[in-house]
């Protein structure tokens, strides 16, 4: 369905004169028939049944017995018991390479996401042990790879730190970074146990690639602040102010972190290409983050005396995660705040997650469930906030590392967490000497990858608007603010939905010769108008949003019909044949539209005659007592129909 900007080509579309085969008068004519009476519960009950469950979640519970539906509705809550059911040694084998394979990922992008977020890094630590363990319980997808992640690290970093600043409140910054990820899974968890996943389709495709661009463009100038050795530098996120500071700083610039940041990132940036070329090395590109912390924490030790002047991590906190429900905060004059920043993070994360998930479930030919996937990823980060963690969700790269290292089962996150377990219990002080500049050159590893030109460019060559959507995102992230360019990403989304319903194609058909195939007239050149007859098609429902404009439409089609004849020396026109095949549903301010256009046109001598509406539709005219008046030649099965039945009748043979 598209926006109607176009009229027919009228030179492509000649009239040809109509002749009546002598068996036309026998032909059978169908009545076009009521759909069956239903109470208006049975209409309301079916109606959201397909709004909320057009998956039929309940169908495996049918003719079961009270122990199997018990038995269900265990695996159906918690996905665990259904794959742990079936699990063996050979599924654990392959568990256990692809869980140490992305703990290897996970260990290093925790810490450096948490920078992002200006949080410590032990809290991205924490955030990649506890949400596993969840997600592992009640996730229905086999390859998500779970913990934090760079864009609604940015986005949580970004509003948190309008209203608070990270370095000089910084306890009041933790408890809203946890207040936030805990209104973000309440958020979450809502929407998958009302099933009203549909919101987050709000974010098309268009306006994610455009936002996710414009987030990694920031990101990677937030990182120059590492990667050149910056101390003072601008808490905004917009580009111009990042990089105005970039060059204000020049004299804080240090040569010794802008090596070591250099070289390590050609080399993750290498690996990198390596895996993507070569998907069997993608151990390669997978191991190269803690490769670089492990080299540029020895290099830094070794060389402390000269190299004084890199940045280091510092002192982390070695245990398990402390609780935090005595940290969230649920009143004062920070709450909207909280509450904004975890709704914001909690859409992003979740339209990430599910899409993430539902990509590697087409690529292993199972399915997700789009609910249990925002229930699951909305409790793991309700106890998230309760356990010094901020918001989770699943990482693209981890997912695909995940993937790619065999991994079977949700059990991986489990490994996974088990080994940043053991990284918290005994392996903190190794971190010490860690330099920030290669937590730097970890971010703008990953997020270089969010930059999707292609897809960019595949927009401007399929859909203008859609490209338009794209750049308006962009550019609003880039030069306003990350929220408010989510904004305007939802408010296009939201302003193309407008823009289809309101202003709906409509299209004049024509007859492709010696067929009873009626299409359009400005597309098919050897299809010719009817003698007598302009045929109209709408191709969407009519409702309050477009009544106005199709009833201008029609009557437009009219006028340019009658000065095509007068120009052509043509038949006269008589008849108006309006086909509702594409029309799925009307209201009634619809109704009322058609019953004028079908005043305007008596007044001119016109007939209009309806062609194959839907059950709904008669439904509704019969209602509004409409349908009486098209009864009498007035509504048939087929456009082929009608033309046929009402020429008979013009010109009568048999």
């Amino acid at each position: 369905m598209g926006v109607n900007s176009n009229r027919v080509e009228h030179f492509a579309c000649p009239e040809t004169t109509l002749t009546i085969p002598a068996e036309l008068g026998a032909m059978q004519i169908h009545d076009v028939c009521l759909p069956p009476e239903k109470t208006t519960f049975h209409k309301l009950k079916h109606r959201l049944s397909e709004i909320f469950f057009p998956d039929d979640p309940l169908y495996r519970f049918k003719n079961q017995t009270c122990f199997n539906k018990l038995i269900l509705a265990l695996q159906f809550f918690f996905p665990i018991f259904q794959w742990g059911s079936e699990y063996n040694v050979s599924l654990l084998r392959s568990d256990v390479i692809s869980g140490l394979t992305i703990a290897s990922l996970a260990i290093p992008q925790g810490i450096s996401y948490a920078k992002l977020a200006n949080l410590p890094p032990i809290v991205g630590l924490y955030s990649s042990f506890v949400p596993p363990l969840i997600y592992s319980i009640l996730g229905s997808s086999r390859h998500l790879g779970v913990g934090p992640v760079s864009i609604a690290s940015l986005v949580m970093g970004s509003m948190l730190s309008e209203a608070v600043s990270p370095n000089e409140e910084p306890d009041l910054y933790l408890k809203l970074a946890f207040t936030a990820t805990l209104f973000a899974g309440l958020f979450q968890a809502s929407l998958g146990l009302l099933r009203l996943g549909f919101v987050i389709d709000f974010l098309s495709k268009a306006t994610l690639v455009g936002f996710m661009a414009g987030a990694a463009v920031i990101v990677s100038l937030q990182q120059l602040k590492g990667l050149l050795g910056i101390v003072h530098f601008t808490s905004k996120m917009q580009m111009i102010p990042v990089m105005s500071s970039v060059l204000k700083q020049r004299d804080e610039w240090s040569w010794q972190t802008i090596v070591m940041g250099s070289g390590f990132l050609l080399f993750m940036l290498t690996t990198r290409h390596i895996g993507n070329r070569k998907p069997k090395l993608f151990w390669v590109s997978a191991a190269a983050p803690l490769t670089s912390v492990i080299l540029s924490t020895l290099i830094v030790f070794l060389l402390k005396s000269k190299a004084h002047e890199i940045p280091v991590i510092g002192h982390l906190p070695t245990g398990l995660n402390p609780l935090s429900l005595n940290m969230i905060y649920l009143s004062g004059p920070y709450l909207a705040v909280a509450i904004k920043t975890g709704i914001v993070t909690g859409i992003l994360s979740l339209t990430e997650g599910i899409a993430v998930g539902r990509t590697f479930a087409a690529l292993k030919n199972y399915q997700v469930d789009g609910n249990k996937e925002m229930m699951a990823i909305g409790l793991m980060n309700m106890a998230g906030s309760c356990s010094s963690c901020y918001v989770t969700t699943g990482s693209f790269s981890r997912s695909a590392v995940n993937c790619n290292a065999g991994a079977q089962t949700a059990a991986s996150n489990i490994v996974m967490a088990s080994a940043v377990l053991v990284t918290l219990l005994f392996l903190m002080p190794l971190f010490y000497y860690t330099p920030n500049v290669i937590l730097a050159a970890i971010i703008l590893t990953a997020v270089i990858g969010l930059i999707d030109y292609q897809a960019a460019y595949k927009l401007f060559k399929v859909d203008k608007l859609d490209f338009m959507a794209c750049l308006c995102s962009f550019l609003g992230v880039l030069f306003i603010s990350v929220p408010l360019g989510l904004a305007i990403a939802v408010g296009i989304s939201v302003f193309k939905i407008l823009l289809h319903v309101t202003r709906p194609n409509t299209m004049a058909l024509g007859n492709i010769q010696g067929t009873q195939i009626y299409q359009n007239l400005s597309r098919y050149r050897e299809a010719s108008r009817v003698p007598s007859f302009l045929i109209l098609a709408v191709e969407s429902p009519i409702y309050f949003a477009n009544s106005t404009y199709l009833q201008e439409r029609m009557l437009r089609w009219v006028r340019e019909e009658e000065e095509w004849i007068k120009a052509n020396n043509a038949s006269t026109l008589k008849c108006i044949i309006l086909d509702m095949t594409a029309v799925t549903a009307i209201d009634t301010s619809g109704i009322d539209a058609i019953c004028e256009i079908r005043k305007m046109l008596q007044k001119r001598s016109l007939k209009l005659v309806l062609a194959n509406p839907v059950g709904s539709i008669m439904e509704k005219l019969d209602q509004s007592e409409l349908l009486e008046s098209f009864r009498v030649n007035g509504i048939y099965l087929s456009v082929g129909e009608a033309v046929a039945h009402i020429s008979s009748l013009w010109y009568p043979q048999a």
